[in-house]
């Protein structure tokens, strides 16, 4: 077993050790009057040994109390399960939060390049695990353990002899359930890796439905799939014959253990050493105390998968976050003067991408970046925003290097309206006010400015219509309308605007287009393009390829040149110049 990963779990328990204690000192008691049963029967047995030797009062006497020894027994069972249960989904709860925390402060490079399949099966279906395994743990280790100490005592009492039989001879099937477990750990953590793959892949399938269908490519994806599901088949098998082997290895050593209690037992019996009443307790005794090692095996198995899965959430927390620096500065008055200077990026080091970048936005600027796929313009928005930051050089906003300032900060100083819109599950009018607590007034006002107005009032239920990622029965142009109008009611300082009006109709466009206007006049304004015929107004347009800027300057102005800009511009018309 991992000890580190275990200690580190345990840690998750100290804010509810009053849950554990409690739930240790009801289990105390409940082994107590488990183990006291045994003995009341055994008395009882006594009790009606013998012709006409029955004694009816004591009994009678006798069964009340096992019958108030069981209930007690119960009711304290129940509430160390109540306790454990509070104390496991407490303590699931808080690494789900620990790790959607931690998701949200991890850079997007990681995001990136890991399969979001994965990472949600780590959410969900690891810390499921980790909460079956604690359960097993509490509910049955503790339990097990307490059982196990009482047994030998109430044992020993009646007959040490036979006591130390069952002692020397029961722990050898734990023996055997530690070395079991050892050898399913490696497995286990091979089942939880491979179905973090298959989450990655389905969820990738099901996502891209269309394509998939559009290409007729159904067929290579169960193929696929199925070679994915053949190994976390040989995997499952292999990891769960080991773990459910542990139980009857260890009952046949525990079967050992009671027919040497019986041969024994029976034995003293003849020789006059010992009541049937006694042999019969103790014959009881024999059987709980093997129990416990048999829930003990099982505990086992449960473990080796909860730490596996421990060890892969853990592996998320450990995973360095975005830094910020400790005396962030800030901007009284953003007047949106961007400087950009020798600039260096490259996503893999030996992939060169940026290189050596300068560029300079005057307040209220337009500035249009156009160039061919791959060229870098949606890298450079990124180092704006600060997704990914520069190897070298610097970026500033009125003066002041933005890697002096908080990532939440600089980020809010922009408004993006990205080329993939993205709505969440909710109204409307939620999904319009994502970044601002803001009146049913600015909604509206904000959803004119945007042109979608009038098509949210046509529907249903209107501003308070339900909408989910997918979008419903709205189309890519009127989701693209929602996210434009989510950035017209943020007001931001400066705009980027990544292919923002891609999805929309060359109709609904001028309109969204003069909505950009207004909304852009003294704004600093960042545009990537395809359609050329969108940046015209631009003060200025930067050509990039392979990462640097070859042309610059204003639509007239490049169109003169006859370049790069000149080509590109009426490429898009199949007009020859």
């Amino acid at each position: 077993m991992d000890i580190k990963t275990i200690k580190r779990l345990l840690t998750f328990c100290k804010p509810y050790m009053k849950y554990l204690y409690c739930a240790l000192i009801c289990s105390l008691i409940q082994i107590i009057f488990t183990l006291l049963t045994p003995v009341l029967i055994g008395r009882a047995v006594d009790h009606v040994i013998g012709v006409n030797q029955v004694d009816f009062h004591l009994l009678y006497q006798t069964l009340i109390y096992i019958a108030l020894s069981v209930i007690v027994a119960e009711i304290f069972d129940l509430l160390v399960v109540r306790l454990s249960n509070r104390m496991t989904y407490a303590i699931t709860k808080d690494l789900r939060d620990q790790l959607f925390e931690r998701y949200s402060k991890l850079p997007l490079s990681y995001i990136d390049s890991h399969p979001h399949g994965d990472l949600l099966s780590r959410m969900s279906n690891d810390i499921d695990l980790i909460g079956d395994g604690l359960l097993q743990g509490f509910t049955h280790l503790f339990n097990g353990i307490a059982t196990i100490i009482g047994t030998i005592c109430f044992m020993l009492y009646i007959n040490i002899p036979i006591a130390i039989i069952v002692i020397v001879l029961t722990p050898l099937s734990l023996v055997v359930a530690t070395v079991i477990a050892n050898k399913t750990y490696k497995y286990f953590q091979e089942q939880l890796a491979l179905r973090g793959e298959m989450s990655a892949y389905v969820e990738e399938m099901i996502g891209h439905q269309k394509i998939v269908k559009a290409f007729a490519y159904e067929k290579v994806n169960q193929e696929t799939f199925e070679e994915i599901n053949q190994r976390v088949y040989v995997s499952g098998v292999k990891s769960q014959f080991l773990g459910a082997l542990a139980n009857p290895s260890t009952r046949v050593v525990n079967n050992i253990v009671y027919a040497s209690v019986c041969v024994a037992g029976s034995l003293y019996v003849v020789m006059g050493h010992m009541s049937v009443g006694s042999l019969s307790s103790f014959l009881t005794y024999a059987n709980q105390y093997t129990k416990p090692f048999n829930e003990i095996s099982n505990v086992f198995t449960e473990l080796q998968t909860a730490l596996a899965s421990a060890a892969r959430i853990f592996d998320i927390l450990d995973t360095p976050i975005e830094e910020e620096v400790s005396t962030p500065q800030t901007i009284n008055h953003p007047q949106g003067h961007i400087q950009i200077v020798d600039l260096t990026f490259s996503y893999e080091k030996n992939q060169k991408l940026i290189e050596h970048l300068n560029v300079e936005a005057q307040p209220g600027q337009t500035i249009a970046i156009v160039g061919p796929t791959g060229c870098g313009k949606t890298t450079l928005i990124n180092l704006l925003m600060r997704f990914y930051d520069p190897l070298a050089g610097h970026i500033y906003i009125d003066g002041i290097d933005t890697l002096n300032m908080d990532r939440s900060y600089l980020r809010s100083l922009y408004g993006m309206v990205l080329q993939e819109s993205w709505l969440f599950h909710g109204t409307i009018k939620e999904n319009i006010a994502y970044g601002k607590e803001a009146s049913d007034e600015e909604i509206i006002e904000a959803a004119k400015n945007a042109h979608a107005h009038k098509f949210i009032m046509q529907l249903k239920d209107g501003y308070n219509t339900m909408v989910s990622e997918e979008g419903g029965n709205l189309s890519q142009g009127q989701k693209q309308l929602l996210c434009i109008a989510r950035i017209m009611l943020m007001k931001p300082p400066m705009l980027i605007l990544d292919e923002a009006t891609s999805s929309i109709d060359t109709r609904t466009e001028k309109q969204v287009q003069d909505a950009f206007d207004t909304m852009m006049q003294g704004r600093t304004t960042f545009i990537v393009a395809h359609r050329l015929s969108t940046i015209q107004k631009a003060d200025q347009i930067l050509v990039m390829n392979h990462g640097q800027i070859i042309e610059q300057g204003k639509h007239e102005e490049l169109l003169k040149k006859h370049g790069f800009y000149h080509h590109l511009y009426y490429s898009q018309f199949d007009v020859q110049h």
